[in-house]
């Protein structure tokens, strides 16, 4: 095995041990990026110098007995909508031609004092306003998306090309390409994750948090990301759920949605039940309302931010966003005011469900990737979506009520393309839906290959 496929325990563990150098480790990541930038597109822009300079340094310092945590010499790819001192956070977009950040994000910093390698910025839809990525192709298939905004951080994870990434969360940004490259991708509750220094889409809805390829490096993770006196993330118990109540939706997360996803998630269920887990059927709170007030808050918020640039320099946005944010021009202030108070009351009715269960499973995307190109998904009931509409369809209620979300891969489909499978918790409730997915993993795997075929 080469160091590359290894998963952040597995490298972290040899670290420590001294049994991998993070300069070996390093060599082999970048050998691997080399191999799948061309053909599939992760990254943005790659900081040779930066990772290997870091990876020598925190080589010096595992040696001398400085071993910092799980995270010291583990090489990753960092969303390029997060800023690191010196370098630029393009956002895939012309309006950034030039860019330079001036300090480092409260994450690039707090990652940076674990002593993680950073590799380079990943490609992300512009500024993050997508579902596509459409710099990237899908790890799995290069005729398919990547999903998006975060697709190059899912593909980079997938391929080998980053131990671990970071993404940001909007709509499904981290869980949807995650999900569709088969690998693991967690949304924390809103706030747990500093933002400093994360260009905004939508101040309400935005998140910051990690895509791994296991659950349990997702912890990991996320225990670096929260900071010096956060709650730490428990260890996680092997393959046993006695006791826990999951909550299978009867409303909306099934609806539309293709039969080879609803049976793989299906089967993951039932498999929990194995565990000790107990299915209880719910209710999705408010779920008419749920585009309306994702697109109420989102859609007036990113036009707020970028007020000045589209007034100035339109041209320079992609069409597709462009639209979108002349579109926010149009939405009366009423709307926005009503949009939060109906965020606040949906939070609510989401944290009276918890009291019945302990998590909510469901699929995380209704269908899997879609081709290259592709603009709309049928579904049997006579019924027409965009592409950009079904994947965020599933996601958008966790942005909306705050809450945590933790995708992993359960199954493929007959093309195998990977299936993903959603567990949400009540607010902070991470350690329950990491134990849940670890758990599952840790019996039944996570039902696609450790690395996509580079």
């Amino acid at each position: 095995m080469h160091p590359a496929d290894l998963t952040l325990t597995e490298a972290s563990a040899a670290v420590r041990a001294r049994e991998l150098s993070p300069v070996d480790l390093t060599a082999s990541v970048i050998d691997r990026l080399d191999a799948v930038q061309p053909r599939l597109g992760p990254y943005a822009a790659v900081a040779r110098d930066v990772a290997h300079a870091a990876a020598a340094r925190a080589a010096s310092e595992i040696a001398a007995g400085g071993h910092r945590g799980p995270l010291h010499g583990i090489p990753f790819g960092l969303k390029d909508v997060i800023d690191v001192a010196g370098l630029a956070t393009a956002a895939g977009s012309r309006v950034r031609a030039g860019h330079r950040a001036s300090a480092d994000s409260a994450v690039a910093a707090r990652l940076a004092g674990a002593g993680a390698v950073l590799l380079g910025k990943t490609h992300t839809h512009e500024f993050a306003y997508g579902l596509i990525t459409p710099q990237t192709r899908n790890a799995w298939d290069d005729g398919r998306i990547a999903g998006g905004s975060s697709g190059g951080s899912a593909v980079a994870v997938a391929t080998g090309a980053a131990t671990f990434a970071l993404g940001t969360d909007t709509g499904g940004s981290i869980r949807v390409p995650a999900a569709l490259n088969g690998v693991v991708g967690l949304k924390p509750t809103y706030g747990l994750v500093p933002r400093r220094g994360v260009t905004p889409l939508s101040w309400s809805l935005d998140h910051v948090g990690p895509l791994t390829r296991t659950v349990a490096d997702a912890a990991l993770v996320l225990q670096e990301l929260t900071g010096p006196g956060s709650a730490p993330v428990p260890p996680l118990p092997e393959g046993d759920l006695t006791g826990l109540r999951i909550g299978v939706p009867d409303t909306y997360y099934f609806d539309r949605v293709s039969p080879e996803v609803e049976a793989a998630v299906r089967a993951a269920l039932d498999r929990m039940t194995g565990l000790g887990a107990t299915l209880v059927a719910v209710g999705t709170p408010m779920a008419r309302y749920v585009q309306a007030v994702h697109w109420g808050l989102m859609v007036p918020e990113a036009t707020a931010y970028h007020e000045a640039t589209l007034r100035a320099s339109p041209e320079l946005y992609g069409p597709d966003v462009r639209v979108l944010l002349e579109a926010g021009t149009t939405v009366p202030a009423g709307d926005h005011l009503r949009a939060r108070r109906a965020q606040r009351l949906m939070r609510e009715a989401w944290i009276r469900l918890f009291a019945q269960v302990d998590v909510v499973a469901a699929p995380t995307v209704p269908m899997t990737a879609t081709e290259v190109g592709r603009s709309t998904v049928s579904w049997p009931d006579g019924t027409t979506e965009s592409v950009s509409d079904a994947c965020v369809r599933l996601c958008a209620p966790a942005n909306i009520t705050g809450i945590p979300a933790l995708t992993l891969p359960v199954g493929q489909d007959s093309a195998g393309l990977p299936i993903g499978m959603q567990l949400m918790g009540p607010p902070l409730g991470e350690p329950v839906v990491l134990r849940v997915g670890h758990a599952y993993a840790a019996r039944y795997g996570d039902g696609v290959p450790a690395v996509a075929a580079a």
